[in-house]
């Protein structure tokens, strides 16, 4: 549940974010878009939307938001993270060699089907 006073961001680099922005704002959350570790001050929660994993890391990383992302998480700001999203928080990716923020003790293992459209 959330108040109209809730600001829940939600990263917007790539992936399913512009569902989740219009089904926040139908429950009365104020959302905001998360591009930059500035947009990242004063959120009161966090989704990180599906999409694909690798894409998300290495832009997380060009728009140097792994270490802000990293510190707001293990500070304590609620995630709702689906399918790459949790990929991203994982600690190990049996599957890839991906650098994941490592912050959900999990190990995961990506699709195995193909490409993200064929899944």
């Amino acid at each position: 549940m959330t108040s109209s006073s809730s600001r829940v961001g939600v990263l917007c680099l790539q992936g399913s974010f512009a569902e989740h922005i219009v089904r926040l704002t139908e429950l009365g959350a104020s959302t905001v878009e998360v591009r930059l570790p500035s947009q990242l001050d004063g959120l009161d929660a966090l989704v990180l939307p599906g999409g694909e994993s690798t894409t998300f890391l290495k832009l997380i990383d060009v728009f140097e938001l792994r270490e802000p992302l990293c510190r707001a998480i293990a500070g304590g700001l609620p995630v709702l993270a689906t399918c790459a999203g949790v990929v991203i928080l994982s600690t190990r990716i049996s599957s890839h060699r991906m650098s994941p923020l490592g912050l959900l003790d999990i190990e995961v293992a990506r699709n195995a089907f193909g490409r993200q459209v064929e899944s």
